[in-house]
């Protein structure tokens, strides 16, 4: 069978794992530890002992006990002795679960393993996600109700869901095994993560942003935080339905992201600005030049004409590494129509600011702060700090000269996420960033179960800052007519 072990090879001997042609049954079975092997690579095994009999683990609630995780490590260490990866990772992914689900059952039946249908099934599961997924974070990692996933060491995962954390009952076989999977996960996109590297971020294939810390300066195991991404992407459309933005304050939005407004995302973490940056992007037309540039590539825009780019680290010798800053200057020479940034957090304030400034009209960027004005302070310090010796009246009217709306999110205490201002930039008055709100969220208290209970309210005006370049591109009537609505 493809994918097995061929006579002729030379196959590598565990310390204490029976292969699974092995036709000695009644010796007891020692438990083994290795960790998941990548794909063509075998690690060594650490010998743990096992109890004297192999049965089928109990099923109490939702827990697994220790039982069922040393017979999942035996089978495994059987598998692995008995499958070729090299074979293997020449399959497709179906045919190589197949393959596997195959072996596993027969490594099952030579060991006298009794267990019920559905205990299985779980069984094999599990280990076709360890040996080609992402071992037990697969579960998670399928449901789309989960925003974040917080492993901290291998015991304890914890997950959000409807803005709440709450412990799961998920668990690795030991901290090798998710430094393995932390490592398959970082490297699927050109990075590392070890001793000598122990900070590294990172995403999935769909988008999910992947933050890895591990020892030394982990203190109990690798630190493993996941910010899911839903397969169904949100619209403006879903933002209304949720209550984050009224009917009429994302018309307004819809429109700001048509006639080209320069807009800065605002807001603490959590409180969904990528999300709302792939929202806004959804108005831009098909036929302009989309440029992106992040630290992690995970915005997902829908338009034809877009370029993705995305930072690099340094290598082992410190060297070879893009910068963000080096990204923004690079892509002026792209011939952008729009630059947006994943997220401002550096000196590429100053050149995001220029691009605003030179003709990139529609540019957008996030930023955290937790208030529109405190966005433009940071704005002011990052640029400060970049060492660019400019006064601060300078940086201030290039802010104002780039700038058009700024829009702010949050996450509320009860872990909803909402859109409390759409804020104009209009100028300077002295020293002074002069601003206005088009529509605040209002808090008016909360229910029984402790939802918070407010409403989106325009503060009466009628007439935007933005007003001639939504009549430059026939926007205005729509702009007034949601603006009508807001007030009534």
């Amino acid at each position: 069978m493809f994918g097995r072990r061929s006579e002729g090879q030379a196959v590598p001997r565990k310390p204490a794992s029976a292969p699974a042609s092995s036709p000695r049954q009644d010796a007891a079975p020692h438990a083994v530890s290795p960790t998941v092997p990548k794909a063509g690579q075998e690690k060594a095994a650490s010998v743990k002992p096992a109890p004297a009999r192999v049965a089928a683990a109990p099923r109490g609630g939702d827990h697994r006990s220790e039982n069922y995780y040393q017979i999942k490590t035996t089978i495994f260490n059987a598998l692995i002795d008995t499958i070729d990866l090299t074979q293997l990772a020449q399959l497709d992914a179906e045919s190589a679960r197949e393959e596997i689900r195959d072996i596993v059952n027969e490594i099952l039946s030579i060991k006298n393993v009794v267990m019920s249908i559905s205990e299985q099934e779980e069984l094999l599961q599990d280990i076709c996600n360890d040996v080609l997924g992402y071992g037990p974070l697969e579960p998670l990692l399928a449901r789309d109700d989960i925003a974040d996933i917080m492993v901290n060491g291998s015991e304890r995962t914890f997950i959000e869901v409807n803005g709440k954390v709450e412990l799961t009952n998920i668990r690795f076989r030991d901290n090798s095994q998710l430094m393995n999977i932390c490592q398959r996960i970082v490297s699927q996109v050109g990075r590392r993560v070890d001793e000598s590297s122990p900070i590294c971020d990172a995403r999935l294939p769909d988008g999910s942003r992947v933050n890895v810390i591990v020892p030394p300066l982990s203190i109990d195991g690798p630190a493993l935080t996941i910010r899911k991404f839903r397969r169904d992407k949100l619209t403006m459309r879903d933002l209304v339905e949720y209550h984050s933005i009224s009917e009429e304050g994302a018309e307004v939005l819809g429109i700001i992201g048509k006639v080209r407004c320069n807009v800065l995302i605002s807001g603490g973490t959590g409180s969904g600005k990528t999300t709302l940056l792939n929202c806004l992007t959804g108005f831009i037309d098909a036929d302009e030049r989309v440029i992106t540039c992040e630290d992690a590539a995970e915005l997902q825009l829908q338009q034809p004409h877009v370029v993705r780019l995305e930072t690099r680290p340094p290598n082992l010798e410190g060297q070879g590494q893009v910068t963000m800053t080096e990204l923004v200057r690079n892509c002026l020479r792209m011939r952008p129509e729009r630059i947006i940034v994943g997220e401002v957090r550096g000196p590429e304030a100053f050149d995001l600011l220029q691009a605003m400034n030179t003709g990139h009209d529609g540019s957008m960027g996030t930023l955290h702060a937790n208030s529109p004005r405190e966005a433009l302070s940071r704005l002011e310090s990052m640029i400060t700090m970049g060492g660019y010796a400019l006064p601060s009246k300078t940086i201030r009217e290039m802010i104002c000269g780039s700038i058009d709306v700024v829009i702010q999110a949050a996450r509320l205490r009860d872990g909803s996420r909402r859109i409390t201002h759409i804020t104009e930039v209009l100028g300077t008055e002295g020293d002074v960033i002069i601003t206005q709100d088009l529509f605040v969220y209002d808090i008016e208290g909360e229910d029984e179960s402790g939802r918070i209970l407010g409403k989106h309210k325009s503060t009466g005006i009628a007439r935007p800052s933005f007003w001639d370049r939504a009549r430059y591109y026939n926007q205005h009537h729509a702009l007034a007519a949601a603006l009508d609505r807001a007030q009534g």
